[in-house]
């Protein structure tokens, strides 16, 4: 007997289906576009496979942990074709389906919008109502013309789904209609399906249900220029990441499509937890050929980090429920770690994060360094313009900010 093909990098999460306990398994790559439900029996199969366990490793293990329970060899194949049918497992039935995937996003020239429809509406009119009941709350209605002068330097808002983070989309996207529209917009986004690479840029402009937003391809040029890797080599991992893509349908909202855009992609900027990502000479070079690119751009350009906060509760692997005293030790923490974007300073921002090893998971934390350092120099000034936090269904919070840089 071969081992058995291992399972994939991917979510679990614990639910209900027709009143009886199912796990859900989730693709953060979204190679496998559909989410499946398993059994107990078949989970504990799914989660035995690590590429070494052969049929009967598996059969002897389930017979310890249930008893006297007993699965065939059939049973355990039949769960193993039917998660290498979904895309769940590493076989050569996924690399077969990856590189189909891989391939048609490479040969496309814009990125779709892979969550219209499903996160927000894919019919234009439906999302300007949608977009403008996130814009315009009754008691501040956004802006209009053109205020003059420059754009905005900085932006920090949420890369959660607009449902739950509208009241911070909307106070910080009104701080950038109140200036000058940029001509471009940096926009970091963070990794979720992280690479090897501190960075990650793609040339490919960004499809949205109200036009395509170019992508300012001499900037990306530059910066590639200045970095050690091939910041492309995972260009993929931008085909279904919404941390950029809802910053791209807002800005689409606000402008059309005269405003282009540098999309980054931030993966883990300080491998050592005890280092600071200004230590690491790639991600120094890169943060330094951006500035200068800023520079020329001069007062045209706008920096938005489309970052979420904190991640805590057992739906991120803590073993406590969220109550009051929960929620509120979050917020303290988080307004700790804010502090340092109102008084900017990025070293001090990531140094607050991490003092008790990033506990609270700010998946942001890239995102919004680099956002900071890269307006270091340009004498900009923060001020937190909303706060908020959203449960997670599966049990849990996640917690955002909206912050201007002025």
């Amino acid at each position: 007997m071969a081992a058995l093909p291992p399972l994939r990098n991917i979510e679990a999460v614990q639910a209900e289906h027709g009143g009886q306990p199912v796990i859900v398994l989730h693709d953060p790559e979204a190679y496998a576009e559909e989410q499946v439900a398993l059994t107990g029996a078949a989970f504990f199969i799914a989660a035995h496979l690590d590429g070494k366990n052969e049929v009967i490793d598996i059969q002897a293990r389930f017979a310890r942990q249930f008893r006297e329970g007993v699965v065939t060899g059939e049973q355990i194949l039949e769960v193993v074709r039917f998660l290498d049918e979904q895309g769940f497992l590493f076989s050569k039935e996924f690399e077969r389906r990856r590189q189909r995937i891989d391939d048609a996003f490479r040969s496309a020239s814009a990125r779709p919008a892979a969550l219209a429809g499903k996160s927000y509406p894919a019919d234009p009119e439906e999302l300007k109502t949608f977009l403008d009941h996130v814009l315009t709350p009754p008691e501040t209605p956004l802006p209009s013309g053109d205020p003059g002068g420059p754009a905005l330097p900085g932006l920090i808002v949420p890369h959660i789904d607009f449902q739950r983070g509208g009241a911070c989309y909307g106070a910080g996207y009104r701080a950038l209609a109140a200036r000058s529209a940029p001509r471009t917009a940096v926009v970091f986004g963070v990794a979720h399906a992280s690479a090897p690479v501190p960075f990650i840029l793609t040339r490919k402009a960004f499809d949205t249900p109200l036009g395509i937003l170019e992508t300012d391809t001499g900037v990306i040029d530059r910066l590639a220029e200045a970095c050690d890797w091939d910041p492309f080599a995972f260009e993929s991992v931008h085909r279904t990441e919404h941390s950029i893509e809802f910053q791209a349908v807002m800005l689409a909202r606000l402008y059309g499509t005269q405003v282009r855009i540098v999309p980054i992609l931030c993966s883990q900027l300080a491998l050592d937890p005890h280092a600071e990502p200004g230590e690491s000479g790639p991600v120094q070079r890169f943060l330094d050929a951006l500035r200068v690119q800023l520079g020329d751009m001069g007062e045209t350009v706008s920096v938005i980090a489309g970052a979420d906060l904190a991640h805590v509760g057992k739906r991120f692997g803590d073993p406590f429920d969220i109550d009051a005293a929960i929620v509120e030790s979050v917020r303290a923490r988080d307004e700790e770690d804010l502090a340092f974007v109102s008084a900017p300073g990025a070293n001090a921002f990531y140094r607050s994060v991490m003092k008790d090893q990033n506990a609270r998971r700010v998946c942001g934390l890239g995102c919004i360094y680099a956002t900071l350092s890269a307006l270091e120099g340009r004498s900009a000034k923060g001020k937190r313009l909303a706060y908020d936090y959203a449960p997670d269904p599966a049990g849990g919070i996640v917690s955002f900010a909206a912050c201007a840089l002025t």
